[in-house]
This record gives structure tokens, sequence and C-alpha cells, in this order.
């Protein structure tokens, strides 16, 4: 069963939705713009009979406050610090992180600060590497050299209901197999007063988390952490190139292509969710506590029967 609740921090909701059970091995669900902890309400249940799955709405999103930006700077670092203490107030010490578009810096900057809490990372579509970035960026790296109101102003047709529909239907080969409940969500909160200028606010800032590429993949390079990359082939952000990158600094990474879009849950969740129980069994990640403790008894008495 999949619970709905809220954690506050210095007097600010965030918003998560939580199932499985608390002993099971825990991920942590980062979700991207413009949506929200919904984007994952299909793929909770296929994986909350093995794991522990907590996903939290980032704060200016979905159910989490909205504070306006004279008392909250919308930056992605102020984004990770929430979730770093949301995770710390809910009590998690150690879990895995699945990513996605803004959930990618938001939780490669949690990897970076505290690699030792990070059990495995599955990126959907969510980069790290400047050949990840398609020509769809133009518009908004222009604002980052350039940014006058003109340029901000031009970024508000990313903003804009079509839009949204786009993003979601964009490279899906058979656009009936997405439901419209997504987008529409999304757009009722991207109507939100005042919700227009803290999106652009983090378009502006995004530069920051390609800033950051250098220091991800050191990270990547130096602790080398299980790393699963499944990706919409067909995103019109985030291209093919970002996901194939991951393996250039962790050779053991494992890159799975989809033939779909930016939002490839919609579409393709079974096949997610079942190459994601693969690869965190595979890697140790797919174990409860006792499982754990049975292994390793069996590895004892085998070596003892050797000896």
């Amino acid at each position: 069963m999949t619970t709905y609740k809220y954690a506050t921090l210095s007097g600010r909701k965030i918003f998560y939705r939580e199932a499985g059970s608390k002993d099971a091995p825990t991920i942590v669900l980062l979700h991207g713009f413009p949506s929200s902890s919904h984007m994952f309400r299909d793929l909770i249940p296929q994986l909350s009979d093995r794991f522990r799955l907590v996903a939290p709405d980032l704060p200016g999103f979905g159910q989490s406050d909205m504070p306006e930006r004279s008392r909250f700077n919308y930056t992605f670092d102020n984004i990770a610090k929430v979730i770093e203490r949301f995770t710390e107030v809910i009590g998690l010490s150690r879990f895995a992180i699945y990513v996605f578009d803004y959930g990618a810096p938001t939780g490669f900057r949690l990897a970076v600060s505290h690699p030792e809490r990070i059990t495995a990372i599955i990126s959907q579509n969510g980069n790290a590497y400047q050949e990840g970035l398609s020509e769809g960026w133009n518009p908004i790296q222009k604002y980052w050299k350039d940014p006058s109101q003109a340029n901000r102003d031009a970024l508000r047709s990313f903003l804009k209901p079509e839009t949204t529909f786009w993003q979601y239907t964009h490279g899906v080969p058979d656009t009936t197999a997405v439901s419209p409940d997504g987008y529409s969500l999304d757009n009722f909160y991207l109507a939100r007063p005042g919700a227009d200028e803290i999106q652009l606010d983090l378009f502006g800032d995004y530069k920051s988390n390609v800033a950051l590429y250098p220091t991800f993949q050191e990270y990547f390079r130096k602790h080398k952490p299980p790393l699963l990359a499944v990706w919409g082939k067909n995103d019109p952000f985030f291209l093919p190139a970002g996901a194939e990158a991951f393996k250039r600094d962790i050779p053991d990474a494992e890159v799975q292509f989809f033939d779909t879009g930016h939002f490839a849950l919609e579409t393709h969740v079974a096949e997610i969710a079942a190459a994601m129980k693969d690869f965190l069994v595979a890697n140790g990640v797919g174990q409860r506590r006792t499982e754990k403790m049975v292994s390793r008894n069996d590895r004892r008495l085998q070596q003892e029967e050797r000896t």
C-alpha cells in the first residue's frame, strides 16, 4: 500500500509517497520538471514487494510547500539541501537513488556530499555529461549567457500547457499509450500564481548543474557506485550519448534504451521496473536484511566445508 505523508523541515512541508517494508532496501525516487512524485505512481507498486520506496515532491513542486521567492532562493543547491535534510528527518541512512531530469542534479549532489549513503544509482534520462545536452537547451543556454528580461521571457513558452503535452508525447511511437493524468496534473501545478517565476529561476540556475558535471564525474570515477541508466532514446532534451557516457567513468555501468521519449515511465514502466529489480539484486541491493544474513551464513558454511 502506498501512503501519502508530509515531513516538516524548518517549518516547511515536503510531501512524499512511501510504500514497502521499512526493513527493505530503500530507493529514493527524485522527479524532474515539470512533474512531481505522481510520475512514480505506476512504478512504486511494481517494486514495493521487495523495496522501500520514498518519493518526495521537490520544494516548489507538487504538494510540497512553494514558498515565495523572497523567502526561498530557488537554486539546485538549495533544493538538494532540502532533500538531503528530508532524508535525514525521515531516518534514511543508506539508500539507492532513482534520478530523472531535475532529480539528477539533486541526487548527484546528495551522492557527492555523502557517498557513504548511496547504495546504487538508477538514472532515467538524468544527465551528467555535456554530450547528453541536445539543441533543445539552446534557448536556456542563451539565458545563462545573457540573463536579460527578454531572454527570460522567451523561456515562458516552456511553461505552456501545449509544451508539457509535447514533452510527454514527443518520441512516443503510440501517443495513445500516454495517460493524460500526468501532463494535466503538471499543468495544474504550473498554473499556480508565482510558479512561472520559480521555474524561470530554475531554468537560469540549471547552468550550476552543468558547471558541476566534472564534480559528478569525479564522484563516479572515485566511488564507482552501481549504476543503471534506463533511457528513453527519443528524449528531445537528454540524448542517448549522455547515458553511454556513464560507462566512461563507471565501466561496469549498465545502459538500456527504450523506444520512447522523455517521460519513459509513462510507456515502459514494466520494463524499467524489471530492469531495476535485476540490476539491484545483482548488485546486492535487493536483499532484505534477513536474506543477507542467510547469504552470509551460506558462504560461511561453504567455506567451512572446503576447509
